[in-house]
Protein backbone atom coordinates (compact mmCIF):
# COMPACT_ATOMS: atom_id res chain seq x y z
CA UNK A 1 0.00 0.00 0.00
CA UNK A 2 1.53 3.52 -0.70
CA UNK A 3 -0.06 7.00 0.28
CA UNK A 4 0.32 9.71 -2.21
CA UNK A 5 0.10 13.48 -0.96
CA UNK A 6 0.62 16.06 -3.29
CA UNK A 7 1.23 19.44 -2.64
CA UNK A 8 2.52 23.21 -4.50
CA UNK A 9 -0.47 23.89 -6.82
CA UNK A 10 -1.87 27.32 -6.93
CA UNK A 11 -2.34 29.95 -9.51
CA UNK A 12 0.38 31.46 -11.63
CA UNK A 13 1.44 33.67 -14.45
CA UNK A 14 2.19 32.94 -17.81
CA UNK A 15 5.89 32.33 -18.24
CA UNK A 16 5.46 31.54 -14.08
CA UNK A 17 7.33 28.56 -12.26
CA UNK A 18 5.94 26.38 -9.88
CA UNK A 19 7.82 23.53 -7.82
CA UNK A 20 4.87 20.47 -7.08
CA UNK A 21 5.72 18.16 -4.42
CA UNK A 22 4.44 14.57 -3.76
CA UNK A 23 5.27 12.84 -0.38
CA UNK A 24 4.85 8.44 -0.66
CA UNK A 25 4.05 6.94 2.61
CA UNK A 26 6.70 4.54 2.01
CA UNK A 27 10.52 4.11 0.38
CA UNK A 28 10.28 5.02 -3.00
CA UNK A 29 13.38 3.20 -4.10
CA UNK A 30 10.93 0.29 -4.10
CA UNK A 31 8.60 1.74 -6.13
CA UNK A 32 9.25 0.97 -10.06
CA UNK A 33 8.05 3.80 -11.55
CA UNK A 34 7.20 7.33 -9.72
CA UNK A 35 5.38 10.18 -12.43
CA UNK A 36 2.97 12.99 -12.53
CA UNK A 37 -0.09 12.93 -14.84
CA UNK A 38 -2.23 15.81 -15.18
CA UNK A 39 -6.12 16.48 -16.38
CA UNK A 40 -7.20 19.79 -18.05
CA UNK A 41 -10.54 21.16 -17.98
CA UNK A 42 -12.64 18.44 -19.83
CA UNK A 43 -9.33 16.79 -20.92
CA UNK A 44 -7.97 12.78 -19.94
CA UNK A 45 -5.45 12.05 -17.56
CA UNK A 46 -2.36 12.42 -19.40
CA UNK A 47 1.42 11.61 -18.47
CA UNK A 48 3.54 14.61 -17.59
CA UNK A 49 6.99 12.96 -16.47
CA UNK A 50 8.00 9.87 -14.65
CA UNK A 51 11.24 8.25 -12.63
CA UNK A 52 12.17 4.80 -12.39
CA UNK A 53 13.47 3.38 -8.91
CA UNK A 54 16.81 3.38 -11.06
CA UNK A 55 16.76 7.33 -12.34
CA UNK A 56 15.60 7.35 -15.57
CA UNK A 57 13.40 10.57 -16.38
CA UNK A 58 10.91 10.73 -19.53
CA UNK A 59 8.96 13.58 -20.47
CA UNK A 60 5.56 14.22 -22.17
CA UNK A 61 7.06 16.37 -25.50
CA UNK A 62 4.51 19.24 -24.32
CA UNK A 63 6.84 19.66 -21.27
CA UNK A 64 10.27 18.73 -22.58
CA UNK A 65 12.86 21.40 -22.11
CA UNK A 66 10.28 23.18 -19.09
CA UNK A 67 9.74 20.43 -16.75
CA UNK A 68 12.08 18.32 -14.80
CA UNK A 69 11.26 15.86 -12.59
CA UNK A 70 13.36 14.54 -9.51
CA UNK A 71 13.23 12.88 -6.20
CA UNK A 72 14.68 12.53 -2.58
CA UNK A 73 14.94 9.36 -1.90
CA UNK A 74 15.52 10.34 2.05
CA UNK A 75 12.51 12.39 1.97
CA UNK A 76 10.27 9.64 0.24
CA UNK A 77 9.43 12.37 -2.16
CA UNK A 78 9.74 13.32 -5.88
CA UNK A 79 9.21 16.56 -7.50
CA UNK A 80 7.75 18.18 -10.79
CA UNK A 81 9.95 21.49 -11.50
CA UNK A 82 7.92 23.87 -14.01
CA UNK A 83 9.00 26.66 -15.47
CA UNK A 84 7.78 28.83 -18.54
CA UNK A 85 4.46 28.03 -17.78
CA UNK A 86 1.73 27.72 -20.05
CA UNK A 87 -1.99 28.32 -20.20
CA UNK A 88 -2.48 25.21 -21.65
CA UNK A 89 -0.73 23.86 -18.47
CA UNK A 90 -3.76 24.49 -16.23
CA UNK A 91 -4.59 20.75 -15.03
CA UNK A 92 -4.95 19.07 -11.73
CA UNK A 93 -1.61 17.55 -11.79
CA UNK A 94 -1.74 14.03 -9.92
CA UNK A 95 1.08 11.68 -8.22
CA UNK A 96 1.03 8.15 -9.19
CA UNK A 97 3.35 5.20 -8.16
CA UNK A 98 3.33 1.76 -9.95
CA UNK A 99 4.59 -1.40 -8.18
CA UNK A 100 4.21 -4.73 -10.07
CA UNK A 101 1.37 -5.10 -9.29
CA UNK A 102 -0.40 -1.78 -8.51
CA UNK A 103 -1.46 1.45 -9.39
CA UNK A 104 -1.45 4.67 -6.47
CA UNK A 105 -2.79 7.53 -6.77
CA UNK A 106 -2.78 10.81 -4.93
CA UNK A 107 -5.86 13.10 -4.78
CA UNK A 108 -4.27 15.47 -6.95
CA UNK A 109 -2.86 19.57 -6.64
CA UNK A 110 -4.73 22.25 -9.17
CA UNK A 111 -1.94 23.91 -11.01
CA UNK A 112 -4.08 27.08 -12.82
CA UNK A 113 -1.51 29.34 -15.16
CA UNK A 114 -4.02 32.68 -16.00
CA UNK A 115 -3.13 36.18 -16.05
Amino acid sequence: QVQLVESGGGLVQPGGSLRLSCAASRNIFSINVMGWYRQGPGGQRELVAHISNMGITNYADSVKGRFTISRDIAKDTVYLQMNSLKPEDTAVYYCNAKTYTMDYWGKGTLVTVSS
